[in-house]
Protein backbone atom coordinates (compact mmCIF):
# COMPACT_ATOMS: atom_id res chain seq x y z
CA UNK A 1 0.00 0.00 0.00
CA UNK A 2 1.07 3.51 -1.15
CA UNK A 3 2.68 5.69 2.23
CA UNK A 4 1.67 9.16 2.29
CA UNK A 5 2.28 12.41 4.33
CA UNK A 6 1.14 16.34 3.89
CA UNK A 7 4.13 17.80 5.31
CA UNK A 8 3.01 20.90 3.09
CA UNK A 9 -0.74 20.87 4.10
CA UNK A 10 0.66 19.94 7.99
CA UNK A 11 3.21 22.80 8.55
CA UNK A 12 1.43 25.84 6.66
CA UNK A 13 -1.23 27.79 7.50
CA UNK A 14 -4.48 27.09 4.72
CA UNK A 15 -7.58 27.92 4.28
CA UNK A 16 -10.27 27.18 6.57
CA UNK A 17 -13.01 26.97 3.48
CA UNK A 18 -13.11 23.61 1.57
CA UNK A 19 -15.49 24.53 -1.43
CA UNK A 20 -14.09 25.18 -4.80
CA UNK A 21 -16.07 28.71 -4.93
CA UNK A 22 -13.59 31.02 -6.34
CA UNK A 23 -12.66 33.41 -4.37
CA UNK A 24 -9.37 35.71 -3.43
CA UNK A 25 -7.67 33.34 -0.19
CA UNK A 26 -5.66 35.33 2.21
CA UNK A 27 -3.45 34.48 4.22
CA UNK A 28 -3.24 30.44 3.35
CA UNK A 29 -1.13 28.77 1.26
CA UNK A 30 -3.33 26.14 -0.31
CA UNK A 31 -7.11 25.36 -0.60
CA UNK A 32 -8.17 21.81 0.41
CA UNK A 33 -9.84 20.44 -2.76
CA UNK A 34 -11.38 17.16 -3.85
CA UNK A 35 -10.58 16.34 -7.68
CA UNK A 36 -13.54 15.67 -9.34
CA UNK A 37 -15.02 12.35 -11.05
CA UNK A 38 -14.95 11.76 -14.14
CA UNK A 39 -16.88 9.31 -16.06
CA UNK A 40 -15.33 6.43 -18.30
CA UNK A 41 -11.26 6.82 -17.15
CA UNK A 42 -8.74 4.91 -19.33
CA UNK A 43 -5.37 4.81 -18.97
CA UNK A 44 -3.53 5.88 -22.11
CA UNK A 45 0.33 5.65 -21.16
CA UNK A 46 2.54 5.36 -18.09
CA UNK A 47 6.32 6.17 -17.47
CA UNK A 48 8.02 3.08 -16.30
CA UNK A 49 11.01 4.72 -15.07
CA UNK A 50 8.55 6.97 -12.64
CA UNK A 51 6.67 4.10 -11.75
CA UNK A 52 10.41 2.60 -10.42
CA UNK A 53 10.87 5.62 -8.93
CA UNK A 54 7.94 6.08 -6.86
CA UNK A 55 8.43 1.82 -6.14
CA UNK A 56 5.72 0.74 -7.89
CA UNK A 57 5.15 -2.02 -10.10
CA UNK A 58 3.61 -2.45 -13.60
CA UNK A 59 0.72 -4.91 -12.33
CA UNK A 60 -0.17 -1.61 -9.83
CA UNK A 61 0.11 0.63 -12.51
CA UNK A 62 -2.04 -1.47 -14.90
CA UNK A 63 -4.69 -2.30 -11.59
CA UNK A 64 -8.80 -0.64 -11.42
CA UNK A 65 -7.90 0.92 -8.40
CA UNK A 66 -4.64 2.78 -9.52
CA UNK A 67 -6.75 4.23 -12.72
CA UNK A 68 -9.71 5.56 -10.07
CA UNK A 69 -6.94 7.08 -8.06
CA UNK A 70 -4.79 8.58 -11.05
CA UNK A 71 -8.55 9.69 -13.21
CA UNK A 72 -9.57 11.51 -9.82
CA UNK A 73 -12.47 8.98 -8.82
CA UNK A 74 -10.86 8.07 -5.80
CA UNK A 75 -8.15 8.10 -3.27
CA UNK A 76 -5.43 6.59 -1.83
CA UNK A 77 -5.38 6.33 2.02
CA UNK A 78 -3.39 9.06 3.45
CA UNK A 79 -3.90 11.59 0.38
CA UNK A 80 -5.11 14.89 1.44
CA UNK A 81 -5.43 17.12 -1.35
CA UNK A 82 -5.01 20.71 -2.09
CA UNK A 83 -4.29 23.46 -4.47
CA UNK A 84 -1.72 25.83 -3.89
CA UNK A 85 -1.71 29.28 -3.43
CA UNK A 86 0.37 31.61 -5.44
CA UNK A 87 0.72 34.69 -7.78
CA UNK A 88 2.87 35.54 -10.39
CA UNK A 89 4.33 37.90 -13.52
CA UNK A 90 2.72 36.87 -16.63
CA UNK A 91 3.93 38.53 -19.69
CA UNK A 92 6.35 41.12 -17.57
CA UNK A 93 2.71 42.07 -15.46
CA UNK A 94 2.11 41.98 -11.95
CA UNK A 95 -1.31 39.26 -12.42
CA UNK A 96 -2.27 39.00 -8.77
CA UNK A 97 -3.50 35.58 -6.98
CA UNK A 98 -3.20 32.98 -9.65
CA UNK A 99 -3.43 29.54 -7.66
CA UNK A 100 -3.97 25.83 -8.78
CA UNK A 101 -6.81 26.42 -11.61
CA UNK A 102 -6.81 23.07 -12.79
CA UNK A 103 -4.31 21.03 -10.74
CA UNK A 104 -4.76 18.97 -7.90
CA UNK A 105 -1.95 18.17 -5.28
CA UNK A 106 -2.99 14.48 -3.91
CA UNK A 107 -0.28 14.12 -0.79
CA UNK A 108 3.33 13.41 -1.01
CA UNK A 109 4.32 9.65 -1.61
CA UNK A 110 7.19 8.21 0.43
CA UNK A 111 8.95 6.03 -2.03
CA UNK A 112 10.90 3.09 -0.78
CA UNK A 113 14.61 4.98 -0.66
CA UNK A 114 12.43 7.44 1.64
CA UNK A 115 12.74 10.20 -0.60
CA UNK A 116 9.18 12.26 -1.36
CA UNK A 117 7.35 12.88 -3.97
CA UNK A 118 4.45 15.27 -4.60
CA UNK A 119 1.56 13.57 -7.15
CA UNK A 120 -0.32 16.06 -8.88
CA UNK A 121 -3.06 15.31 -11.09
CA UNK A 122 -3.84 17.95 -13.76
CA UNK A 123 -7.09 18.79 -15.20
CA UNK A 124 -8.79 17.04 -12.39
CA UNK A 125 -11.43 19.76 -12.07
CA UNK A 126 -12.12 23.33 -10.56
CA UNK A 127 -10.20 24.35 -7.33
CA UNK A 128 -10.93 27.81 -5.97
CA UNK A 129 -7.80 29.26 -8.20
CA UNK A 130 -10.04 28.25 -11.04
CA UNK A 131 -11.54 31.86 -11.70
CA UNK A 132 -14.32 31.22 -14.05
CA UNK A 133 -12.30 27.97 -15.85
CA UNK A 134 -13.74 24.45 -15.76
CA UNK A 135 -10.23 23.04 -14.45
CA UNK A 136 -9.97 19.93 -17.29
CA UNK A 137 -7.67 19.63 -19.67
CA UNK A 138 -7.74 18.29 -23.03
CA UNK A 139 -5.82 15.37 -24.57
CA UNK A 140 -3.94 17.36 -27.20
CA UNK A 141 -2.14 19.51 -24.01
CA UNK A 142 -1.87 16.28 -21.87
CA UNK A 143 0.08 14.18 -24.16
CA UNK A 144 2.50 16.89 -25.14
CA UNK A 145 3.00 17.24 -21.45
CA UNK A 146 2.99 13.63 -20.68
CA UNK A 147 5.65 13.04 -23.44
CA UNK A 148 7.56 16.18 -22.59
CA UNK A 149 8.17 15.76 -18.94
CA UNK A 150 9.65 12.33 -20.10
CA UNK A 151 11.36 13.62 -22.72
CA UNK A 152 13.42 16.27 -20.88
CA UNK A 153 14.44 13.63 -18.18
CA UNK A 154 16.31 11.57 -20.85
CA UNK A 155 18.05 14.71 -22.38
CA UNK A 156 19.34 15.05 -18.78
CA UNK A 157 17.06 18.19 -18.08
CA UNK A 158 15.88 19.08 -14.89
CA UNK A 159 12.39 18.22 -15.20
CA UNK A 160 8.69 17.26 -13.25
CA UNK A 161 8.07 14.42 -13.86
CA UNK A 162 5.16 12.47 -15.22
CA UNK A 163 3.77 9.59 -14.12
CA UNK A 164 0.63 8.30 -16.29
CA UNK A 165 -1.37 10.04 -18.70
CA UNK A 166 -5.70 9.06 -18.41
CA UNK A 167 -8.49 9.93 -20.94
CA UNK A 168 -11.33 11.16 -18.97
CA UNK A 169 -14.22 9.76 -21.23
CA UNK A 170 -15.65 13.41 -20.93
CA UNK A 171 -15.32 16.25 -23.37
CA UNK A 172 -13.70 19.94 -22.70
CA UNK A 173 -14.71 23.00 -24.23
CA UNK A 174 -11.91 25.02 -25.78
CA UNK A 175 -11.53 27.90 -28.09
CA UNK A 176 -7.96 26.20 -29.22
CA UNK A 177 -7.25 29.67 -31.47
CA UNK A 178 -9.34 31.94 -28.95
CA UNK A 179 -11.10 32.60 -33.10
CA UNK A 180 -14.32 32.76 -31.06
CA UNK A 181 -14.97 29.01 -32.20
CA UNK A 182 -14.74 26.57 -29.26
CA UNK A 183 -14.75 22.91 -29.77
CA UNK A 184 -15.47 19.71 -27.77
CA UNK A 185 -12.56 18.10 -27.22
CA UNK A 186 -11.47 14.66 -25.54
CA UNK A 187 -10.29 15.39 -22.04
CA UNK A 188 -7.19 13.84 -19.68
CA UNK A 189 -5.46 14.11 -16.92
CA UNK A 190 -1.96 14.15 -16.04
CA UNK A 191 -0.54 13.21 -12.75
CA UNK A 192 2.75 14.82 -12.47
CA UNK A 193 5.17 14.18 -9.90
CA UNK A 194 7.98 16.41 -8.21
CA UNK A 195 10.10 16.91 -5.20
CA UNK A 196 7.80 20.31 -4.93
CA UNK A 197 5.60 22.31 -7.12
CA UNK A 198 6.54 25.34 -5.56
CA UNK A 199 6.95 28.38 -7.45
CA UNK A 200 8.36 32.36 -7.37
CA UNK A 201 5.15 33.02 -7.72
CA UNK A 202 4.05 31.60 -4.18
CA UNK A 203 6.44 33.62 -2.57
CA UNK A 204 5.94 36.81 -4.86
CA UNK A 205 2.30 36.50 -3.56
CA UNK A 206 3.08 36.82 -0.13
CA UNK A 207 4.85 40.08 -0.47
CA UNK A 208 2.34 41.47 -2.83
CA UNK A 209 -0.31 41.42 0.13
CA UNK A 210 2.52 42.84 2.42
CA UNK A 211 2.00 39.25 4.62
CA UNK A 212 5.44 38.71 5.85
CA UNK A 213 4.69 36.31 8.37
CA UNK A 214 3.49 34.12 5.83
CA UNK A 215 6.21 34.68 3.69
CA UNK A 216 8.76 33.49 6.86
CA UNK A 217 6.54 30.70 6.85
CA UNK A 218 6.75 29.53 3.37
CA UNK A 219 10.41 30.09 3.49
CA UNK A 220 11.20 28.54 6.42
CA UNK A 221 9.29 25.80 4.86
CA UNK A 222 11.07 25.83 1.84
CA UNK A 223 14.77 25.64 3.46
CA UNK A 224 13.76 22.63 6.40
CA UNK A 225 12.56 20.30 3.53
CA UNK A 226 14.45 21.62 0.40
CA UNK A 227 17.33 23.69 1.78
CA UNK A 228 18.55 22.16 4.75
CA UNK A 229 22.21 21.81 3.89
CA UNK A 230 21.54 25.97 4.11
CA UNK A 231 21.52 25.98 7.94
CA UNK A 232 18.14 27.12 10.31
CA UNK A 233 16.57 30.43 8.75
CA UNK A 234 18.30 33.58 9.46
CA UNK A 235 18.89 36.86 7.07
CA UNK A 236 22.03 35.12 5.88
CA UNK A 237 20.38 31.84 5.32
CA UNK A 238 17.57 33.15 3.35
CA UNK A 239 20.75 34.96 0.96
CA UNK A 240 22.38 31.87 0.49
CA UNK A 241 18.76 30.40 -0.40
CA UNK A 242 18.07 33.18 -3.29
CA UNK A 243 21.51 32.38 -4.40
CA UNK A 244 21.30 28.77 -4.99
CA UNK A 245 17.77 29.54 -6.22
CA UNK A 246 19.55 31.77 -8.66
CA UNK A 247 21.95 29.29 -9.46
CA UNK A 248 19.65 26.32 -10.42
CA UNK A 249 17.71 28.55 -12.44
CA UNK A 250 20.86 29.65 -14.37
CA UNK A 251 22.10 26.12 -14.74
CA UNK A 252 18.44 25.17 -16.28
CA UNK A 253 17.84 28.26 -18.59
CA UNK A 254 21.81 26.75 -19.89
CA UNK A 255 20.72 23.51 -20.72
CA UNK A 256 17.79 24.87 -22.21
CA UNK A 257 19.47 26.59 -24.82
CA UNK A 258 22.21 24.13 -25.21
CA UNK A 259 19.50 21.14 -26.52
CA UNK A 260 17.35 24.28 -28.43
CA UNK A 261 13.92 23.85 -26.29
CA UNK A 262 11.95 27.04 -25.87
CA UNK A 263 9.25 27.20 -22.65
CA UNK A 264 7.24 29.32 -24.30
CA UNK A 265 5.81 30.73 -21.26
CA UNK A 266 8.14 31.74 -18.94
CA UNK A 267 5.65 33.46 -16.29
CA UNK A 268 7.36 33.86 -12.39
CA UNK A 269 4.13 31.67 -11.80
CA UNK A 270 5.94 29.17 -14.68
CA UNK A 271 9.59 28.71 -12.08
CA UNK A 272 10.23 26.56 -9.95
CA UNK A 273 12.12 27.35 -6.90
CA UNK A 274 14.05 24.07 -7.20
CA UNK A 275 15.21 24.90 -10.73
CA UNK A 276 13.05 22.27 -12.53
CA UNK A 277 11.05 22.85 -15.77
CA UNK A 278 8.05 23.05 -14.79
CA UNK A 279 4.51 23.76 -16.64
CA UNK A 280 4.71 22.13 -20.13
CA UNK A 281 2.47 24.55 -22.70
CA UNK A 282 3.03 25.99 -25.50
CA UNK A 283 6.51 24.73 -25.62
CA UNK A 284 8.84 23.61 -28.30
CA UNK A 285 12.59 22.74 -29.56
CA UNK A 286 13.37 25.35 -32.37
CA UNK A 287 13.55 23.41 -35.35
CA UNK A 288 15.58 26.08 -38.02
CA UNK A 289 17.94 28.10 -35.66
CA UNK A 290 16.03 30.93 -35.11
CA UNK A 291 16.46 32.67 -31.64
CA UNK A 292 13.61 35.25 -32.45
CA UNK A 293 11.29 31.97 -32.40
CA UNK A 294 8.42 31.38 -30.08
CA UNK A 295 5.90 28.81 -29.94
CA UNK A 296 3.48 30.36 -28.40
CA UNK A 297 0.90 32.43 -30.17
CA UNK A 298 0.01 34.33 -27.93
CA UNK A 299 3.50 35.95 -27.40
CA UNK A 300 3.57 36.27 -31.20
CA UNK A 301 3.69 40.02 -31.33
CA UNK A 302 6.02 40.96 -28.76
CA UNK A 303 7.91 37.33 -28.55
CA UNK A 304 9.00 38.07 -24.85
CA UNK A 305 9.76 34.61 -24.07
CA UNK A 306 11.32 34.04 -28.09
CA UNK A 307 14.50 30.77 -27.53
CA UNK A 308 17.14 33.51 -27.84
CA UNK A 309 15.68 35.83 -24.61
CA UNK A 310 15.20 33.01 -22.54
CA UNK A 311 18.33 33.91 -20.69
CA UNK A 312 17.55 37.49 -19.92
CA UNK A 313 14.18 36.23 -18.71
CA UNK A 314 15.52 34.30 -16.67
CA UNK A 315 17.61 36.89 -14.52
CA UNK A 316 13.99 39.14 -14.73
CA UNK A 317 12.75 36.63 -13.04
CA UNK A 318 14.65 35.39 -10.21
CA UNK A 319 15.13 39.48 -9.80
CA UNK A 320 11.29 39.23 -8.91
CA UNK A 321 11.88 36.01 -6.67
CA UNK A 322 14.73 38.31 -4.79
CA UNK A 323 12.39 41.58 -4.54
CA UNK A 324 9.63 38.70 -2.83
CA UNK A 325 12.41 38.04 -0.71
CA UNK A 326 13.65 41.89 0.45
CA UNK A 327 11.51 41.66 3.54
CA UNK A 328 13.71 38.58 4.60
CA UNK A 329 16.67 40.23 3.89
CA UNK A 330 15.33 43.07 6.16
CA UNK A 331 15.52 45.44 3.30
CA UNK A 332 19.01 45.01 2.33
CA UNK A 333 19.29 44.68 -1.28
CA UNK A 334 22.86 43.60 -0.46
CA UNK A 335 22.05 39.70 -1.03
CA UNK A 336 19.54 40.72 -4.28
CA UNK A 337 22.73 41.83 -6.26
CA UNK A 338 24.71 39.23 -5.32
CA UNK A 339 22.14 36.74 -6.02
CA UNK A 340 21.78 38.34 -9.81
CA UNK A 341 25.37 38.01 -9.89
CA UNK A 342 25.63 34.89 -9.08
CA UNK A 343 22.76 33.86 -12.24
CA UNK A 344 25.21 35.98 -14.45
CA UNK A 345 28.15 34.50 -13.40
CA UNK A 346 26.14 30.72 -13.41
CA UNK A 347 24.60 30.93 -16.82
CA UNK A 348 27.66 32.32 -18.47
CA UNK A 349 30.09 29.26 -16.95
CA UNK A 350 27.86 27.04 -17.73
CA UNK A 351 26.34 27.95 -20.89
CA UNK A 352 29.66 28.04 -21.86
CA UNK A 353 30.78 24.55 -21.03
CA UNK A 354 27.71 23.08 -22.53
CA UNK A 355 28.31 24.51 -26.09
CA UNK A 356 31.76 23.78 -26.27
CA UNK A 357 30.92 19.95 -25.32
CA UNK A 358 28.80 20.05 -28.15
CA UNK A 359 31.36 21.44 -30.59
CA UNK A 360 33.71 18.51 -29.02
CA UNK A 361 35.73 20.99 -26.99
CA UNK A 362 37.38 20.67 -23.45
CA UNK A 363 37.01 24.40 -22.88
CA UNK A 364 36.39 27.72 -25.01
CA UNK A 365 39.57 29.22 -23.35
CA UNK A 366 41.69 28.99 -26.70
CA UNK A 367 42.32 32.60 -28.39
CA UNK A 368 39.56 32.55 -31.10
CA UNK A 369 36.95 30.43 -29.24
CA UNK A 370 34.39 32.58 -28.33
CA UNK A 371 34.69 34.40 -31.46
CA UNK A 372 34.03 30.78 -32.86
CA UNK A 373 30.95 29.99 -31.11
CA UNK A 374 29.50 33.59 -32.17
CA UNK A 375 30.39 32.88 -35.55
CA UNK A 376 28.44 28.90 -35.59
CA UNK A 377 25.70 30.89 -34.20
CA UNK A 378 25.16 33.89 -36.99
CA UNK A 379 25.90 31.30 -39.33
CA UNK A 380 23.14 28.98 -38.12
CA UNK A 381 20.97 32.21 -37.84
CA UNK A 382 21.36 33.43 -41.02
CA UNK A 383 19.73 30.34 -43.55
CA UNK A 384 16.79 27.86 -41.72
CA UNK A 385 19.40 25.72 -40.59
CA UNK A 386 18.07 22.59 -38.17
CA UNK A 387 19.88 23.20 -35.36
CA UNK A 388 19.87 19.29 -33.78
CA UNK A 389 20.80 17.85 -37.16
CA UNK A 390 23.87 20.20 -37.20
CA UNK A 391 25.04 19.48 -33.80
CA UNK A 392 24.26 15.98 -34.30
CA UNK A 393 25.91 15.78 -37.63
CA UNK A 394 29.10 17.67 -36.45
CA UNK A 395 30.28 14.11 -34.89
CA UNK A 396 30.83 12.63 -38.56
CA UNK A 397 32.61 15.47 -39.33
CA UNK A 398 35.36 15.56 -36.42
CA UNK A 399 35.98 11.97 -37.15
CA UNK A 400 37.26 12.50 -40.84
CA UNK A 401 41.13 12.12 -41.26
CA UNK A 402 41.07 15.80 -42.89
CA UNK A 403 39.48 18.89 -42.75
CA UNK A 404 36.57 19.06 -45.33
CA UNK A 405 37.15 20.07 -48.30
CA UNK A 406 33.61 20.45 -49.40
CA UNK A 407 29.96 20.25 -47.82
CA UNK A 408 30.00 17.55 -45.97
CA UNK A 409 27.15 14.95 -46.47
CA UNK A 410 26.13 14.19 -43.45
CA UNK A 411 25.27 17.93 -42.69
CA UNK A 412 23.36 18.67 -45.88
CA UNK A 413 20.00 17.18 -44.15
CA UNK A 414 20.05 20.40 -41.72
CA UNK A 415 18.98 22.39 -44.06
CA UNK A 416 14.91 23.86 -44.77
CA UNK A 417 15.38 24.86 -48.68
CA UNK A 418 18.02 25.71 -51.47
CA UNK A 419 21.15 27.38 -49.39
CA UNK A 420 23.33 30.04 -51.67
CA UNK A 421 26.74 28.66 -52.40
CA UNK A 422 28.17 31.94 -50.68
CA UNK A 423 26.16 30.79 -47.38
CA UNK A 424 28.17 27.25 -47.99
CA UNK A 425 31.37 28.55 -48.41
CA UNK A 426 31.25 30.48 -45.36
CA UNK A 427 29.94 27.15 -43.42
CA UNK A 428 33.17 25.38 -44.95
CA UNK A 429 35.31 27.77 -43.89
CA UNK A 430 34.11 27.50 -40.34
CA UNK A 431 34.11 23.88 -40.51
CA UNK A 432 37.72 23.94 -41.29
CA UNK A 433 38.85 26.38 -38.40
CA UNK A 434 36.74 24.13 -36.15
CA UNK A 435 38.10 20.78 -37.17
CA UNK A 436 41.55 21.91 -36.85
CA UNK A 437 40.76 23.63 -33.57
CA UNK A 438 39.38 20.24 -32.61
CA UNK A 439 43.13 18.42 -33.20
CA UNK A 440 44.61 20.69 -30.28
CA UNK A 441 42.13 18.29 -27.99
CA UNK A 442 44.24 15.65 -26.18
CA UNK A 443 42.19 12.89 -27.14
CA UNK A 444 41.46 10.55 -30.56
CA UNK A 445 38.64 12.41 -32.74
CA UNK A 446 37.01 8.76 -32.19
CA UNK A 447 36.47 9.47 -28.73
CA UNK A 448 35.79 13.17 -29.37
CA UNK A 449 32.72 11.77 -31.95
CA UNK A 450 31.66 9.96 -29.03
CA UNK A 451 31.31 12.86 -26.73
CA UNK A 452 29.96 14.77 -28.89
CA UNK A 453 26.90 12.38 -29.73
CA UNK A 454 26.69 12.15 -25.66
CA UNK A 455 25.44 15.76 -25.47
CA UNK A 456 24.06 16.52 -28.71
CA UNK A 457 20.61 14.55 -28.81
CA UNK A 458 19.61 12.85 -32.35
CA UNK A 459 15.85 12.50 -31.60
CA UNK A 460 13.92 15.97 -29.97
CA UNK A 461 10.29 16.00 -29.51
CA UNK A 462 9.47 18.17 -32.09
CA UNK A 463 6.07 19.80 -31.98
CA UNK A 464 4.85 17.83 -35.42
CA UNK A 465 5.62 14.83 -34.30
CA UNK A 466 4.17 15.02 -30.90
CA UNK A 467 1.26 16.59 -33.11
CA UNK A 468 0.76 13.87 -35.18
CA UNK A 469 0.46 11.45 -31.87
CA UNK A 470 -2.55 13.70 -30.98
CA UNK A 471 -3.92 13.41 -34.44
CA UNK A 472 -3.65 9.45 -34.22
CA UNK A 473 -4.99 9.31 -30.03
CA UNK A 474 -7.79 11.52 -30.94
CA UNK A 475 -8.96 8.93 -33.99
CA UNK A 476 -8.55 6.17 -31.07
CA UNK A 477 -4.99 5.00 -31.63
CA UNK A 478 -2.81 5.08 -28.53
CA UNK A 479 0.14 3.64 -30.75
CA UNK A 480 1.95 6.84 -31.98
CA UNK A 481 1.95 7.89 -28.03
CA UNK A 482 3.62 5.07 -26.68
CA UNK A 483 5.98 4.81 -29.58
CA UNK A 484 7.44 8.42 -29.04
CA UNK A 485 7.77 7.83 -25.35
CA UNK A 486 9.94 4.54 -25.91
CA UNK A 487 12.42 6.70 -29.02
CA UNK A 488 12.72 9.88 -26.33
CA UNK A 489 13.62 7.38 -23.60
CA UNK A 490 17.13 7.51 -25.73
CA UNK A 491 17.52 10.84 -26.93
CA UNK A 492 21.33 10.22 -27.79
CA UNK A 493 21.29 6.66 -29.38
CA UNK A 494 21.32 6.21 -32.92
CA UNK A 495 18.24 3.33 -32.54
CA UNK A 496 18.59 1.90 -36.27
CA UNK A 497 14.68 1.72 -37.82
CA UNK A 498 13.63 5.24 -36.17
CA UNK A 499 15.12 7.43 -38.16
CA UNK A 500 12.16 9.60 -39.17
CA UNK A 501 11.70 10.01 -35.83
CA UNK A 502 15.29 12.22 -36.21
CA UNK A 503 14.17 13.92 -39.61
CA UNK A 504 13.81 17.69 -39.84
CA UNK A 505 10.14 19.43 -39.58
CA UNK A 506 8.36 18.20 -42.94
CA UNK A 507 7.00 21.04 -45.27
CA UNK A 508 3.55 20.32 -44.61
CA UNK A 509 4.11 21.09 -40.75
CA UNK A 510 5.74 24.47 -41.52
CA UNK A 511 2.33 25.92 -41.02
CA UNK A 512 -0.24 23.54 -39.99
CA UNK A 513 -1.57 24.07 -36.21
CA UNK A 514 0.39 22.17 -33.23
CA UNK A 515 3.73 21.74 -35.43
CA UNK A 516 4.86 25.11 -35.54
CA UNK A 517 3.45 27.30 -32.96
CA UNK A 518 0.38 26.64 -30.03
CA UNK A 519 -1.52 28.89 -28.32
CA UNK A 520 -1.96 28.94 -24.48
CA UNK A 521 -4.86 27.06 -24.58
CA UNK A 522 -5.14 23.93 -22.91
Amino acid sequence: MPRFTSRFVDSTPGDPHTDRRPRQVHGALWSKVQPTPVPAPRLVAFSSEVMALLGLDEETMRSAESLRVLSGNALWPGMVPYAANYGGHQFGNWAGQLGDGRAIVLGEWVAPDGTHHELQLKGAGPTPYSRRADGRAVLRSSIREFLCSEAMHHLGVPTTRALSLVATGDAVIRDMFYDGNPEAEPGAIVCRVAPSFLRFGNFELCTSRDDVALLRQLAGYTLTHFFPELGTPSKETYGAFFAEVARRTARLIAHWQAVGFVHGVMNTDNMSILGLTIDYGPYGWVDDFNPGWTPNTTDAERRRYRFGNQPGIGMWNVERLGVALLPLFENDEAPLEEGLLEYQRTFEAESTRRFAAKLGLSSLDLEGDAERVRDCFAWLAAEETDMTLFFRGLSQVVATPEAPRAWPEALREAFYGQVPEAHLARGLEWLKAWWHRTRREEVAPTELARRMNAVNPKYVLRNWLAQEAIDAAHAGDDSKVLDLLEVMRRPFDEQPGREAYAARRPDWARSKPGCSALSCSS
